[in-house]
């Protein structure tokens, strides 16, 4: 029997396309994993250093009888002039990496551009950093869609700035101006901005090749959702002049077992998690402070210093997710602090990646340390909690108006000045700072008791998003009739073409 136009448009097959970062990596597999509940069917496309971030959560959906499978290219590292296995933006990757990376994604393009014509694909759902394949699913006559690993207001934000270019009407780096056309009365410096929005250079150039392709796509997706971003979102579908979706929280969504908690974001994580979840059982409720600054980021000893010394002297115990930054000044001293905390009950430090999602979501954590980075964001939302706010690069600054100014849920710990993901720039915030932003955060109070009040009630509507009938599956659902009913129109004109 032959299949009907009908039936065939009903088997939707997506690819996703996710950035070399961890960072992307994570929210978007997420994402594609919540299609894939809905019946999709998906294939991720990337390469075997990062297929291993998240193979597992694939291989636990599969047999779950979900349509989902990784296919794995391998990454070009003779080529490049790479050792196997260093294929991926993080914290330890070494300055001279990332133009071999680019490089390596380059050769790689012609394979992923024949794989969306042999796997067939109705749509590509691919990162920012991958503005091309707005060309190819052009050529394919098929919706590409733009997926950000960053918040709605951030993308409005920029594009107001290139549009206003309000930034130029001040006199100093460091004097305030009045972000035009968005919703919310929003204000900044021009030290807080990317360097590329203060003076031209070569990253400015690919965000300009960024926001083409963005218009030219069929919409964009993000990893948020009504209650938390509405209004951004009305301003982005009017600024860029295409649809979006809100389809998040996307951890909250696809990640309902234990098992898919633990093992979410990194192969590496190390035993004794046990350990870890013993000592925070041990805490009372909401007494516990996590500090985590996200994948990308290395601070110098002179601030691991005054971190240290703002934890140690507060009156909350902590978790604090440290990285190294190879300074043997700062091993001698972080080893005396962690041997100090440990003995005292006070403080436990994680190196390296920290099971996330299981830490924030237990009963002693009361608030977090954030750099502001989009999924811890939304994360530290799906449970509730209040924020002490530390942008750093990236989008950050432009986050941390949506946390502090728009929705009232954090304190900032007052960090002035942008810096590259790759640098330890110049600025170091004082432990007087750090302790102050905490306690506003975690003493009671008035303002920490509504600070918290709110933040709880946001946790409420994320968990309502992704219920049947909520703004995120609604969104999805019709998300994915409007991808069905454009495959159906190119089967109908393929056939009279026939």
């Amino acid at each position: 029997m032959v299949e009907s136009h009908e039936a065939k448009a009903n088997n939707l097959k997506v690819i996703f396309l996710p950035f070399l970062s961890t960072s992307h990596i994570i929210p978007m597999v997420d994402m594609a994993r919540v299609f894939a509940m809905q019946g999709v069917d998906i294939t991720i496309i990337t390469t075997a250093g990062n297929a291993a971030i998240f193979q597992k959560s694939i291989d636990r959906d599969f047999n779950r009888g979900r349509s989902i499978r990784t296919h794995v290219l391998e990454f070009p590292d003779k080529q490049v002039g790479l050792p196997v296995g260093v294929e991926t933006f993080n914290a330890d990757t070494p300055p001279d990496t990332p133009p071999k990376i680019y490089y390596g994604l380059a050769i790689l393009q012609p394979q992923i551009e024949n794989l969306f014509l042999e796997l067939q694909a109705d749509c590509i759902v691919s990162d920012m950093f991958h503005p091309w394949t707005v060309g190819v699913a052009e050529k394919l006559g098929i919706p590409r869609i733009i997926f950000y690993a960053a918040s709605v207001l951030s993308r409005s934000a920029v594009h107001t700035l290139e549009q206003h270019a309000s930034h130029t009407r001040v006199d100093r780096d460091s004097d305030k101006f009045t972000m035009v056309g968005l919703p919310h009365k929003l204000e900044m410096t021009r030290l807080q901005l990317p360097d590329w929005m203060r003076k031209p250079n070569a990253y400015g150039q690919l965000m300009k090749v960024i926001n083409d392709s963005a218009t030219r796509s069929y919409g964009a997706v993000f990893n948020s959702f009504y209650d938390f971003e509405g209004a951004y979102e009305e301003h982005y579908k009017n600024a860029f002049g295409t649809k979006c979706w809100s389809l998040g929280p996307v951890s909250l969504w696809a990640n309902q077992d234990v098992s898919d908690k633990e093992e979410r974001g990194d192969k590496r994580v190390e035993e004794g998690n046990s350990d870890l979840l013993k000592w925070l059982n041990s805490k009372k409720e909401n007494s516990v402070l996590y500090v985590s600054f996200g994948s990308l980021n290395k601070f110098p000893t002179s601030q691991l210093i005054e971190i240290a010394h703002a934890l140690e002297t507060s009156s909350h115990d902590f978790i604090w997710v440290v990285r190294k930054n190879n300074d043997k000044e700062g091993e001698g001293f972080m080893e005396e602090f962690e041997k100090r905390v440990k003995e005292s009950n006070k403080g436990y430090l994680i190196w390296g990646w920290a099971p996330q999602l299981l830490i924030l979501e237990n009963k002693a954590i009361g608030g977090m340390v954030s750099h502001c980075g989009w999924n811890t964001i939304v994360e530290s939302m799906n449970v509730g909690l209040p924020m002490v706010t530390w942008p750093l690069f990236a989008e950050h600054f432009f986050n941390e108006k949506l946390v502090v100014d728009v929705l009232r849920i954090g304190v900032s710990v007052g960090a002035k000045e942008w810096r590259n993901w790759n640098e330890f720039g110049s600025e170091v915030v004082k432990r007087e700072e750090i302790g102050k932003a905490i306690a506003l955060v975690l003493e009671n109070g008035k303002e920490a008791d509504e600070m918290r009040s709110r933040a709880k009630a946001l946790s409420e509507d994320a968990k309502k998003a992704i219920l049947v009938g909520g703004s995120s599956h609604e969104n999805l659902m019709q998300l994915i009739h409007e991808l069905k009913s454009l495959k159906l129109q190119r089967l109908k004109v393929n056939t009279k073409d026939l």
